[in-house]
């Protein structure tokens, strides 16, 4: 079972200036909260607990006034920075302490994943997940635009960004790994942009027959918030259905009050922190809640 996860929060952003100048990419929000809420919101419900963040120098400060070390929602959160994009598989050197000898998930922070039968399709592949590396693949109209993956069982290849494809399955930017993971990372070689590539490592852990690939069929939603326009539709989505529920999607202090990992002091505490607004007023409901 994984019990640790990396949130990748650096990176320049951008596809998404010019407000990306003054703020981090994943602090931009969806609707009502931050982008990273949502990444992290996912390794939550996974109940994973111990979570490191890796940021840009800049944006740290900003980061651990949002979230702290992660005791307002039951949880640990500790940050690395990362001085220069060097590569997704670089959050596993600068994590390789963190690791240590456990599986990991990596999410990237500016993914929106959500749904029901998501959630549970991914709890029993963390609750089962032993060794190797575990992908997620999504069909997407726009192959051309992310990694991936061609053919099946033996005829496995993983392309980044192919010009021609006739998959449609796209690599989403959930990732599970076991413990090996930093000591391969540490085996690849930089590309020609300068930065080791996630595609190589995968394709290291498909070279040992350790790669598995899990498809997210139809009742599940995988956004990538790569452009400003990304984000306005993630945001109309997120609207729709907190509307029409009257539930938040994301909701960090939610989360850990409906698994009992905060009490309503905690809650209340978070109210008070955010002050007056929609989204802790949805908190107030929640703290009057007679479950």
């Amino acid at each position: 079972m994984i019990k640790k996860g990396i949130i990748l929060a650096g990176g320049m952003g951008t596809r998404v200036g010019p407000s990306t100048k003054a703020i981090s990419k994943q602090l931009i929000p969806i609707a009502d909260k931050p982008i990273i809420f949502y990444s992290l919101s996912i390794l939550m419900l996974l109940d994973i607990k111990d979570i490191l963040i890796i940021v840009k120098p800049e944006d740290k400060l900003s980061y651990k006034k949002l979230l702290g070390n992660g005791n307002s929602f039951g949880i640990k959160i500790s940050y690395m920075v990362q001085k220069n994009p060097r590569g997704l598989p670089d959050a596993f050197l600068l994590g390789k302490k963190f690791i240590g000898n456990n599986p990991v998930s990596l999410i990237l922070g500016d993914n929106f994943f959500h749904g029901q039968s998501l959630v549970e399709l991914l709890k029993g592949v963390s609750k089962n997940f032993e060794s190797g590396a575990n992908i997620f693949a999504y069909n997407v109209k726009n192959p051309q635009d992310y990694g991936v993956i061609e053919g099946s069982k033996n005829t496995i290849k993983i392309i980044e960004k192919p010009k021609k494809t006739k998959s449609r399955r796209a690599i989403t930017g959930l990732y599970f790994f076991d413990k090996n993971v930093s000591k391969l990372s540490k085996k690849l070689q930089y590309s020609k942009r300068g930065e080791l590539e996630i595609v190589d490592l995968l394709k290291r852990y498909l070279l040992i027959k350790k790669l598995t690939i899990t498809e997210l069929g139809r009742g599940s939603t995988w956004l990538d918030t790569g452009t400003s326009r990304d984000i306005v539709k993630a945001s109309n989505y997120v609207d729709i259905i907190q509307e029409r529920q009257n539930q938040k999607v994301g909701c960090l202090e939610e989360i850990a009050f409906r698994k009992k990992w905060i009490n309503k002091n905690l809650l209340r505490s978070r109210i008070k922190f955010y002050g007056k607004n929609e989204y802790s007023e949805y908190l107030n409901e929640l703290l009057h809640e007679k479950i």
